[in-house]
């Protein structure tokens, strides 16, 4: 089944066409790479998706349901930002609880739960510590495990691993390997590197706001 559709999108920022009329699909549960230099229009993609940005003309569905000018809280994903985005004055447990304090009114529920994820990401020694004082792979796994308590049924990735070591890169993409082999979630990376695009299920290729291929990898 279909998840996402993309139809005919186009960005224009001063002048500039950032993306070109390109329309695709992506299927519950895939794991799709957007594979592209800087400037391609990749990161803009990434944001007019989650609703950052609004677009100067096309459409998304999701389910078949128009979401282009919906809300970003209310479209049913989550983010996973390549500088993690983490809440400086908060700790480990309060980032991956906030999206929960959103949506519940029992705190304790929304702490229960936001053990339960920490424990997933592999960070329950880390409860108490802030942003600061963890290293950039323990940084994303907090944010990742923020972007997946609140259960979306598509999770977007901004280069993730751009910020960090080899192993560190490796723990962070098994970690989105698992979001979408154990929870079934459908996850749209982004990013520059090919090695990297090439774990996912399929690729599609950006060249100066174009899609140039679109290629089934698994």
């Amino acid at each position: 089944m279909v998840n996402l559709e993309i139809k005919d999108l186009t960005k224009v920022y001063n002048k500039k066409t950032v993306l070109d009329n390109i329309s695709f699909e992506v299927k519950d549960g895939e794991f799709l790479s957007i594979l592209g230099p800087s400037g391609c229009g990749k990161t803009t993609l990434l944001k007019i998706l989650i609703g950052i940005e609004n677009p100067t003309s096309g459409r998304i569905l999701k389910k078949e349901k128009d979401i282009t000018k919906l809300d970003s809280s209310k479209r049913g994903m989550g983010i996973v930002f390549q500088n993690y985005a983490l809440f400086p004055n908060m700790t480990v447990l309060d980032n991956v609880m906030y999206a929960l304090n959103l949506k519940l009114k029992n705190k304790e529920e929304a702490k229960k739960e936001a053990l339960k994820m920490i424990k997933v990401v592999n960070m329950e020694e880390h409860i108490k510590k802030y942003p600061h004082e963890l290293s950039g792979g323990q940084q994303q796994r907090v944010s990742i495990g923020r972007a997946l308590i609140s259960k979306p049924d598509i999770i977007l990735a901004d280069e993730p691993t751009g910020n960090l070591d080899s192993k560190a890169s490796r723990e962070i993409m098994d970690l989105l390997r698992l979001s979408n082999e154990k929870y079934g979630q459908t996850i749209i990376m982004i990013t520059h590197d090919m090695n990297l695009a090439k774990t996912a299920d399929r690729i599609i290729t950006l060249e100066d706001g174009h899609i140039v291929k679109d290629e089934k990898i698994k």
